[in-house]
């Protein structure tokens, strides 16, 4: 093997992406046992997404950091004005579901748009930061406001835009990574704690409020009643009725029915709903135990792991990637704590995917398109490698 395909086999990441690809197919295989929607064959179209989005990476690999980052405006332009153009679209191109318009259903293809701005969010913010951290190598308490300035205006977009949808669990996903990027970024910690107060204080009286007056909540924020019924669940389940606690009591059963090593495969017991989607972890959890349960975990802290690893080697060659890397980590991290958190009971319920493993054609493509960029930082990080020991 020559030394130019040696850099595109990227072991460690194909290996990785193969394991989550057989956790996925198993555990929807599995929740499809319960019939929940007849008819239809989640695992075949699963396999026709993961299809996609291995193409999506094999297509990235064309294009090298420099000149994602030189395109990742026009790119981020082009998701804020597809999420736009979602908004003003008539009910026979974007159907309002469960009460927010988040898709776009054409015949025989549902997307979702912003699960894709999630990844060119990144892309750009990436961009911006470490185009920033050029121009300004000695920071000062000046320059990093106007790096937060700068950050939380670029979030903020497609956050208004996805909160008119609404669909407030995707808004959330998109502040912490933000947040997280904020704190990677290196701004002065004064900024940083300042921030981290007024966010916490605002969280905390909002929540507070909807607990506190959840009718005056839904007139004024415009929350909805499921919502406010999740937030309250959430607080105190026990004062909550069974149909309020529905989803959280079923799923939580299936999860701790699996015990040790599981029920195995076609012997799900429980029914809950959504159960190849949102309460995929439940499926795993009854399925194969405490023990698959923890190497699924685990599975996610060896991808972590090499993102952290990856980001810190390419900084000397690309910031760019570095912070793509950290702004990816923060996406999964989101994903993986609220997917399996609300699982638990730890979490309010929301329709955030196990990236990776949940079903979904708009989550595997977005996700595989995040993977497709690392997988590029990866390859010329091995380049780089390579010609500094020559």
């Amino acid at each position: 093997m020559n030394k130019k395909q040696s850099y595109y086999m990227q072991t460690d990441l194909i290996f990785l992406f193969t394991l989550f690809v057989c956790v996925s197919l198993l555990s929807i295989y599995n929740a499809q046992q319960l019939e929940q929607y007849e008819g239809e064959n989640f695992v075949l179209k699963q396999i026709v997404w993961f299809t996609i989005g291995a193409c999506i990476v094999a297509a990235i690999q064309f294009l090298d950091l420099e000149q994602l980052q030189k395109a990742s405006i026009y790119i981020y332009g082009i998701s804020i004005f597809v999420l736009i153009v979602l908004l003003i679209s008539p009910d026979s191109i974007a159907r309002t579901i469960n009460g927010a318009k988040s898709w776009f259903t054409l015949p025989g293809l549902s997307l979702q748009p912003a699960e894709f701005t999630k990844i060119t969010t990144i892309l750009f913010l990436s961009a911006v930061i470490s185009k920033h951290k050029t121009k300004y190598e000695v920071s000062s308490i000046k320059s990093d406001t106007f790096l937060l300035a700068k950050i939380l205006l670029f979030t903020g977009i497609p956050v208004g835009l996805i909160m008119l949808q609404p669909d407030f669990g995707t808004a959330m996903v998109y502040l912490f990574i933000s947040g997280m990027l904020i704190i990677l970024s290196g701004i002065n910690w004064r900024i940083i704690l300042s921030l981290i107060v007024i966010i916490s204080s605002a969280g905390a009286a909002i929540i507070g409020f909807i607990i506190k007056f959840p009718v005056l909540a839904q007139e004024l924020i415009g929350i909805k009643q499921y919502q406010v019924n999740r937030i309250l669940t959430w607080f105190d389940p026990t004062q909550q009725s069974s149909d309020a606690t529905f989803h959280f009591d079923r799923a939580y059963m299936a999860l701790g029915s699996g015990q040790l090593f599981g029920k195995g495969m076609g012997s799900l017991e429980v029914n809950y709903p959504e159960a190849h989607t949102d309460f995929i972890f439940s499926v795993i959890g009854e399925s194969f135990g405490f023990i698959g349960s923890a190497l699924v975990i685990f599975l996610y802290f060896m991808l972590l792991y090499k993102l952290v690893t990856l980001g810190l080697s390419i900084y000397k060659h690309s910031p760019f990637g570095t912070f793509f890397c950290y702004g990816f980590l923060s996406l999964l991290l989101v994903h993986v704590f609220q997917n399996i958190g609300m699982t638990l009971g730890i979490m309010p319920i929301t329709g955030i995917p196990l990236l990776l493993v949940s079903y979904g054609g708009s989550s595997v493509m977005s996700t595989m398109l995040g993977l497709g960029v690392i997988y590029r930082v990866a390859v010329e990080y091995s380049i780089q490698n390579d010609y500094l020991f020559k």
